[in-house]
């Protein structure tokens, strides 16, 4: 290692960092950074959803309709290709990267979330998929259901108002229309009553998890703190090795 090489910029990869929390706190911005950071692959597991969402879309499967759509996940074939700035979505061999951010996938990739037999087809996806080395895997459950014994856990969140606002700004500057303001803070209180209230793997915190409210918090700020948790499970991890030496 170089002496300008830090401990934190040449970790082990077989660690997994477990982002969770609520639609728009920026769970996706943290788990890039991290993953480039610490030299991590980064898996957006919404990402899995969204193109789920979108082929139920695309075969006129109802989004309530639990049966068919455990049918429909049997025959999918979801892929994630980790890229500089995003994830590379692959939808049965299709790349449907652009094709899954728009509001109508948004708001079915919430419904078909809900059922347990959905749940669970992504649920191993995501699991056979780290098992290729270290990963920074962010979601709603990644901490308490698909990875509980993930070395960090981080549970970011935020309060609707400024994840809201966040995410109108998000889309206008892209140069896409969106619905006003309240619109898009009501979207997401509606979401966040999904999430935490559905009967299989609930919206919340792990027991062990590091709760990280940006609510009053600048980017940057957001993101020492996610490093922060990250080196203390290193630092944990030299030090024990240290006194095993």
């Amino acid at each position: 290692m170089s002496p300008e090489e830090s401990p934190a910029q040449k970790p082990k990869r077989n660690f997994v960092v477990a982002i969770d929390g609520p639609a728009g706190a920026g769970k996706s911005t943290i788990a890039r950074h991290l993953a480039r950071h610490y030299g991590l692959l980064n898996l957006e597991t919404g990402a899995m959803y969204r193109a789920f969402a979108l082929k139920a879309l695309r075969s006129e499967v109802p989004v309530n309709d639990a049966s068919a759509l455990e049918r429909l996940a049997a025959e999918t074939d979801i892929q994630l290709e980790s890229g500089e700035t995003e994830n590379r979505v692959l939808l049965d061999s299709e790349d449907v990267t652009g094709q899954i951010r728009n509001q109508t996938v948004t708001d079915a990739a919430s419904r078909v979330s809900i059922h347990p037999a959905v749940r669970a087809s992504m649920v191993k996806r995501q699991q056979e998929m780290a098992t290729k080395g270290g990963v920074v895997m962010e979601g709603r459950d990644i901490g308490t259901v698909v990875f509980p014994d993930a070395e960090v856990k981080i549970f970011l969140d935020a309060a609707p108002e400024v994840r809201g606002m966040r995410r109108y700004d998000q889309t206008a500057q892209k140069g896409t229309p969106s619905a006003p303001p309240e619109e898009v803070i009501r979207d997401l209180r509606a979401r966040d009553e999904r999430d935490r209230n559905r009967a299989d793997s609930p919206l919340r915190p792990a027991t062990d998890a590091f709760l990280l409210d940006s609510t009053n918090l600048t980017l940057d700020e957001v993101l020492k703190e996610a490093e922060s948790a990250v080196d203390r499970f290193l630092a944990k991890t030299s030090t024990s090795l240290q006194s095993q030496g």
